[in-house]
């Protein structure tokens, strides 16, 4: 199954591990040949910002954070996958498992991955 995949990585410094699992989910959607566009919400701000033809295009909406996020009134209706960055740097293949059930389901549904 091919799925078009936009997340955000944002960590409670905003420095290495929000690039870090961005590098990582990048990696794991290149091997799984998903499009994939992330938003990092860092120390400097937002890089990459997805944009709302990002979001309406976008089977699924995966959100590594373990902060709130700038401007997540933009994510409400999305379906969405949500995993904290540790949980994500450890074992990303329980966010890609979850990723493809959402992917299968009804607009809106959200996904907490522990």
């Amino acid at each position: 199954m091919s799925i078009k995949l936009v997340a955000v990585t944002a960590c409670i410094s905003g420095v290495a591990h929000t690039y870090m699992a961005a590098e990582k989910l990048e990696k794991l959607c290149a091997r799984e040949k998903w499009r994939l566009k992330v938003e990092t919400q860092g120390a400097l701000g937002i890089d990459n910002a997805l944009t709302p033809e990002d979001l309406a295009q976008a089977d699924v909406l995966l959100l590594i954070t373990d902060i709130q996020l700038a401007a997540s009134e933009r994510f409400a209706r999305q379906r969405c996958v949500r995993i904290s960055i540790d949980a994500f740097l450890r074992q990303p293949e329980k966010a890609l498992s979850a990723v493809r059930k959402a992917a299968a389901s009804p607009q809106e549904t959200q996904i907490q991955v522990v």
